[in-house]
C-alpha cells in the first residue's frame, strides 16, 4: 500500500489544479491512497524569520512529506514558472535539518487554460527537485491544456475520458515506482 499526498501550487479554492487534485483519489490503483498535504500558506521565507524557528505550516507540510511513500505536485504556471507560494513552501521545508524531499519520490501535474498545459513550470519544478534530492518520476506525464474544457462547472469533476485515461496511467504507474523505490532503499 502507497500512502501517497498531493500538494497543489494553487491558492484559489476554484482552481483547474485543485479540481484535478481533488479528482485523484477516485483514479487512483487500489494500492495507493491519496490525501491532501497541509495547506503552503505560510510567510515569505526570510532567514531572519528561520532563525527564531519555522513556522508552524511549514514544519506540517515537512511532516507529511516525510511521512508520505510519495509527493504528486498539481500546480499551475505563473510567469511561465512555479507559482511563488509553491516556490515559497519548498524554499522553507528545504532550509530544514532532515529536509523531507531528500530521496522521496515525487509525480508533477499540471492545469492550464493555455496549449502547454503548464509545461514550463513542470520543466523549472523539475530542476528544483534534482537539488532537492528527490526522485522525480518521468513518463506518462500529465498536462492538462485548456483544462476550461476539461472539468465540470458546476462540479469541478474531471470530465475529459481521455484526460482521466492519463492520469489514471500515470498513477499506476507512479505506484510501481514507489514500490522499486521502497526495495532498493531496502
Amino acid at each position: 500500500m502507497s500512502n501517497v499526498i498531493t500538494i497543489c501550487g494553487s491558492l484559489r479554492k476554484a482552481s483547474f489544479n485543485r479540481m484535478l487534485a481533488n479528482a485523484l483519489p477516485a483514479l487512483a490503483p487500489s494500492g495507493m491512497t491519496i490525501t491532501a498535504s497541509p495547506p503552503i500558506e505560510m510567510p515569505l521565507y526570510n532567514s531572519d524569520l528561520q532563525a527564531q524557528g519555522f513556522p508552524a505550516e511549514a514544519e506540517a507540510l515537512a511532516s507529511a512529506i516525510r511521512g508520505a511513500d510519495g509527493v504528486i505536485i498539481v500546480s499551475p504556471e505563473y510567469n511561465w514558472t512555479i507559482p511563488g507560494g509553491l516556490k515559497n513552501a519548498l524554499d522553507w521545508v528545504s532550509r530544514m535539518k532532515e529536509q523531507p524531499f531528500v530521496n522521496k519520490p515525487v509525480c508533477l501535474q499540471s492545469c492550464s487554460m493555455g496549449i502547454l498545459g503548464g509545461a514550463r513550470m513542470q520543466y523549472h519544478l523539475r530542476q528544483a527537485m534534482v537539488y532537492l534530492n528527490a526522485f522525480v518520476f518521468n513518463t506518462p506525464e500529465v498536462l492538462v491544456a485548456q483544462a476550461q474544457n476539461k472539468f465540470d462547472d458546476k462540479t469541478g469533476e474531471l470530465k475529459d475520458e481521455a484526460t482521466r485515461g492519463v492520469v489514471k496511467q500515470q498513477l499506476e504507474a507512479f505506484e510501481k515506482f514507489i514500490v522499486r523505490h521502497k526495495h532498493h532503499q531496502g
